[in-house]
């Protein structure tokens, strides 16, 4: 094999920096171009955050999480580096100077450096989370712990072990998670929010009123509108509490930190790089330094941080087309985000416009309140196109008016239709929008960014069930919500090109990796 001209160090092993040197490998297969070295504090390979409450509540072990099966980078001719951080990085020279946890230090060369250092979880300064003085860097005090790593699943299942009760600091996304992993171990739990309602930045006051009722229906506690003053550790008095804004307490064995993250910036800062919220970037995903790059929830581009999964995976695939030189214009231009919550019992989507009143002028809202069964849906229309939706409990129709929102289609004149998701599921319909007619660009799975003609290459290729196009391509292996798009899509291609579809004995796919195959399953 030649020797990589060009030296690419991606600085954080979670799931962007690992998509990036997946993402360059595909377009340097035989490694001849370039060399790949993925270096991360944490001690594990890269694994699928999404599955973290899943181990929480013990359906799945910490390594069912990963995303890819032993061996598999080193196969590849990509150096993994594990439980390392990166002291300095000399920009003039190009190098970087690792510590491992011994203290060893190894000093690594680059070409281009790629900054893919996420986030971490914040933890407000009130009195009694942190060993130290609140607000520093200090430890977490015994009984608290945050939720964002696999090590932290590992924590909160052990102390779950011996606490009776629960108190999760967050009504979000993480905080919703949290909960209902905990809740499986048959403890108390308790939310607590500052808003009005769960999940604000996602829902309108509707959706987040019967969001509460599903929660309080699967057996977590509510306080909203208040926040944690202080925690308390047990004496030989009174057991371990918190106290709240109104001067109440909680009983908390122990207390989950779910309120939000912090991009890490620290390495980005000492290198001189400009950083606002996190590391400022361009279009091509550069920072203010030639030759270092930034992506995923540590990078800020025109103003915006994600917080989620799928823009970090896009960008990666916009910047490894710029390093690699497959397409040397590529540019990314921003990610239209899906927020997904699939954790049992909750069904939640939202995506898009939301906040827009039923009698706005300028949209069409359509909107379905049935609390009791815990569902609600609310759809904002812009010249018949989806902008926005809020989707609980009516998972059978996110699929679809996903792929709406994604396209950009145009919708169906009957509106009943569209509210229950029939627009794609049912592609024989007046007036759905026909899977043939779907461009090829069509994004089908958001969280990996497969597009339509990626299945059919697939699907023509020997992929013929959803099992295979997942092996071949990725897609439904993220949130699940398109594996109906898939399958129809399947469908389709097998009665309409009968004389290519996989024979039946041919469409068994290869076993899937551990993660991929339960992430589909527990979507």
């Amino acid at each position: 094999m030649n020797r990589p001209t060009r030296h690419v160090l991606v600085v954080g092993n979670g799931m962007a920096g690992a998509r990036l040197a997946e993402e360059i490998r595909h377009r340097d297969p035989d490694a001849t171009r370039f060399a790949l070295t993925v270096v991360g504090e944490e001690p594990h390979a890269a694994y699928n955050r999404v599955l973290l409450s899943t181990v929480v509540a013990g359906a799945i072990t910490p390594r069912d999480t990963r995303l890819k099966p032993d061996g598999w980078w080193a196969s590849r001719h990509i150096d993994v580096v594990t439980g390392v951080r990166v002291d300095r990085v000399d920009t003039a020279e190009r190098t970087a100077t690792l510590v491992a946890a011994d203290g060893s230090e190894r000093v690594v060369a680059w070409g281009e450096l790629v900054l893919a250092t996420g986030s971490t979880s914040f933890v407000p300064p009130t009195e009694g989370l942190q060993a130290g003085t609140p607000g520093t860097a200090a430890p977490l005090a015994r009984g608290v712990v945050a939720f964002r790593t696999v090590d932290d699943c590992d924590r909160i299942t052990r102390a779950a072990e011996s606490a009776s009760t629960a108190v999760v600091l967050g009504g979000g996304l993480l905080g919703l998670e949290a909960a209902r992993g905990l809740l499986a171990h048959g403890i108390d739990v308790t939310i607590v929010h500052p808003q009005d309602y769960p999940m604000d930045r996602q829902l309108d006051a509707d959706g987040g009123a019967v969001l509460s009722r599903v929660v309080q229906g699967i057996g977590a506690r509510l306080v909203l509108g208040q926040f944690v003053t202080a925690r308390h550790a047990a004496t030989a008095s009174e057991p371990a509490h918190v106290v709240l804004s109104d001067g109440s307490a909680l009983p908390a064995d122990l207390l989950v930190v779910a309120a939000g993250v912090r991009p890490r910036t620290d390495l980005a800062i000492a290198m001189g790089l400009v950083v606002a919220r996190a590391v400022v970037v361009d279009d091509r995903l550069a920072t203010s330094v030639p030759h270092v790059h930034a992506i995923g929830e540590c990078a800020e581009h025109r103003g915006e941080v994600p917080g989620l999964v799928q823009p970090g995976w896009d960008q990666a695939r916009v910047l490894a087309d710029v390093l690699t030189g497959a397409d040397p214009e590529a540019t990314y231009e921003g990610t239209s985000v899906l927020t997904r919550l699939k954790a049992h019992d909750i069904d939640l989507a939202s995506m898009g416009t939301v906040d827009v009143d039923v009698h706005d002028p300028g949209h069409e809202v359509l909107a379905f309140t049935d609390p009791s069964r815990g569902r609600y849906a609310k759809l904002v229309l812009r010249q018949d196109r989806l902008v926005g939706a809020i989707l609980l409990g009516v998972g059978d129709a996110a699929g679809a008016l996903t792929q709406l929102y994604d396209t950009g289609s145009v919708v169906p004149r009957d509106r009943l239709s569209l509210m229950l998701g029939r627009a794609i599921t049912r592609p024989g319909a007046a007036e759905a929008v026909n899977l043939a007619e779907m461009p090829g660009t069509a994004v089908i799975c958001r969280c990996n960014t497969v597009t339509k003609s990626a299945i059919v290459s697939a699907f023509r290729s020997g992929a013929g069930t959803v099992g295979a196009v997942a092996e071949a391509t990725r897609a439904t292996t993220g949130c699940g919500s398109c594996k109906g798009a898939v399958d129809g899509l399947c469908s389709w291609l097998r009665s309409s090109e009968p004389a290519s579809s996989p024979a039946p004995t041919s469409s068994t796919p290869e076993p899937v990796p551990a993660a991929a195959a339960l992430t589909e399953g527990a979507a």
